[in-house]
């Protein structure tokens, strides 16, 4: 296996010549986050990344975090590894200052998490559901509670969880069992939760859990679920750590993969009740918990990210030195990067690491201006901009970093099947993305039911309108330009289709979602590719920039939109051909 770099230049090109994120300095709250300070920012987070949580990457995989009487122990190195992280101020990046944060923006945030992914999955899982906590946190406690935990959660000090899941309610939420008591200026909490990521470890001194669950008079459904904190330890009133609240870990899930990852069934109130304390109103719980999930599944699009370079850098380190065959030009005896075939497995996972990428970071982008923009139209478009983006970000990314690990393993050959060689391990940590933080399937149905049909269409319309607007702009690459505009048409079209035909059966939507999702997905990725390639020529042309490095973003967008776009007309046919017959199946059309 490779040792794990940092790729600045393709994280530099993406944030600063795609994206312009010194745009957002013209905002108040950034305006301090000069262009150098970013840099130096991005450039230390990869070096924290590739130095520290890399090296232990594979020893996490090997020895797993374990339960034990309560306790869980992560693997060797993690305790360490992750106190360096807090004594960095990597957790604090993009937090607000009034609590400790950096203040930088939520973007800058993104680039450091993409390096923990790629050096460190399970590592990454940690922090990025603290930060997830503390969006939710911040958009919807009591102030009491904001001071009172916050500054440690942004920190890194203190960790944060999401539980949500229980045995018999995955997705469906509606039934759960854990419910909520009030208890003077508290409520006990009893019921158990599983999946829960990070829910025990030894990493950090407490541990606020963010619980889903209805009060015990709470109206059936989820219109009766409510969000609570819960810590691990109770808190003095000089806010020191007090007695242990009733909460513990019942086990650890034995999984495919994220092995270093503790993923908890936790127990809450086995004995007089575990104590929590409501976040936002009561029956709220959904809304303010949808702000932690959100953060999460874009997030979880950018470990397909992570992973995705993770493999294409390893796969490429073995290519260039693993000696087989004979080169079909000379008839030497060549490196296996000679071959065509694996030529086309590389080119094929950094284009689409690449688009991932793009996609991650202009969802971030949206992110920060819905936020932060100064005027309210621009955050009301940002804001639909962001939830347009969410679910493709989600879903796409994680349909591809399956793909793109897996051809990790293939060019690796007979070797990648061989788990001593390490690349099989980003294949099985990978597995998970698709599944949690709501299924692909779920971010279908949500982009097509929510995003498209809610309202007719406007979002979706808003970011054609901008496709349309690079077509007018682009002063090279005119093949390239007529083929993806062709396939824009063709998605325009699926999606007319869609909004004409949504009420024709209940099983609509989901018959066609998934389709939808990815030629959509496909379509974004080919517009960030088609731009990348048109401002790669005019840096060539004006004699600026890494001449090779910029050759080979042309090559990648050429790869891209002429090997792996056409997918999109085949996602599209599917759509409007095959949407009569996915309303058709039932049940016992399998046996």
């Amino acid at each position: 296996m490779a040792d794990y770099k940092a790729p600045i230049s393709e994280i530099d090109f993406v944030i600063n010549d795609l994206l312009n994120i010194n745009s957002l300095t013209a905002i108040p709250e950034f305006s301090e986050a000069t262009p150098e300070l970013l840099d130096a920012v991005v450039e230390e987070a990869g070096k924290f990344a590739a130095e520290v949580f890399a090296p232990i990457n594979r020893i996490g995989d090997l020895q797993h975090s374990r339960a034990k009487d309560g306790e869980v122990t992560t693997p060797e190195g993690f305790k360490e590894a992750y106190q360096l992280f807090v004594e960095s101020g990597w957790m604090s990046l993009a937090q607000d200052p009034e609590f400790g944060g950096q203040g930088l923006p939520f973007t800058v945030h993104m680039t450091a998490s993409e390096f923990w992914n790629s050096a460190n999955t399970s590592m990454a899982l940690c922090p990025m559901l603290t930060a997830g906590a503390i969006d939710a946190l911040a958009a919807h406690a009591s102030q009491e509670l904001k001071e009172t935990y916050l500054p440690k959660l942004v920190s890194g000090e203190w960790t944060g969880t999401m539980n949500l899941t229980e045995s018999h309610a995955g997705s469906d939420l509606s039934n759960l069992k854990t419910k909520a008591t009030p208890s003077g200026d508290h409520y006990l909490l009893k019921g158990q939760k599983i999946y829960i990521t990070w829910g025990e470890h030894d990493m950090a001194e407490n541990i606020v859990h963010i619980v889903l669950a209805p009060l015990v008079d709470a109206p059936a459904g989820v219109k009766g679920l409510s969000l609570f904190l819960v810590p691990k330890f109770l808190l003095n009133d000089d806010g020191s750590l007090g007695e242990r609240n009733d909460v513990q870990v019942v086990s650890t899930e034995h999984k495919l993969g994220i092995n270093a990852s503790p993923t908890c069934v936790m127990g809450f109130g086995e004995n007089d009740g575990a104590v929590g304390y409501m976040i936002g109103e009561p029956g709220q719980g959904l809304t303010c918990m949808f702000t932690l999930m959100n953060h999460a599944r874009l997030e979880v699009g950018l470990e397909g990210v992570g992973l995705s370079e993770r493999a294409y850098q390893d796969a490429l380190d073995y290519a260039r030195t693993r000696v087989q065959g004979r080169d079909p030009l000379s008839g030497e005896a060549t490196t296996i990067i000679g071959h065509a075939d694996v030529q086309r497995m590389l080119m094929q996972m950094k284009s689409m690491t690449d688009a991932m990428r793009a996609l991650c970071y202009d969802a971030s982008m949206s992110h920060d201006l819905r936020k932060h923009a100064v005027s309210e139209e621009e955050r009301s478009t940002h804001s639909t901009r962001f939830a347009l983006l969410t679910p493709i970000t989600k879903a796409w990314c994680t349909e591809l970093v399956n793909e793109v690990t897996s051809l990790g393993v293939q060019v690796h050959g007979g070797m990648g099947f061989i788990e001593e060689t390490g690349v099989a391990q980003h294949y099985r940590d990978a597995r998970i993305t698709s599944i949690y933080e709501g299924t692909n399937g779920i971010q279908a149905n949500d982009l097509v039911g929510r995003k498209l049909l809610r309202d007719g269409g406007a979002g979706f319309s808003n970011l054609i309108a901008e496709m349309d607007a690079t077509l007018k702009s682009l002063s090279a690459n005119d093949e390239l330009a007529k083929q993806f505009s062709f396939y824009k048409e063709h998605l325009q079209k699926s999606a007319q289709y869609i909004l004409d035909n949504a009420d024709s059966s209940a099983k609509f939507e989901g018959a066609v979602a998934y389709n939808f999702l990815m030629q959509i997905g496909y379509v974004c990725g080919a517009w960030y590719h088609l731009r990348s390639a048109e401002l790669a020529s005019q840096k060539l042309g004006a004699g600026e920039g890494d001449t090779n490095f910029l050759n080979n973003k042309i090559l990648a967008a050429r790869f891209f939109i002429e090997q792996l776009l056409p997918r999109a007309q085949a996602y599209g046919e599917a759509v409007i051909a095959g949407a009569k017959i996915g309303c058709e199946l039932s049940a016992d059309a399998f046996q």
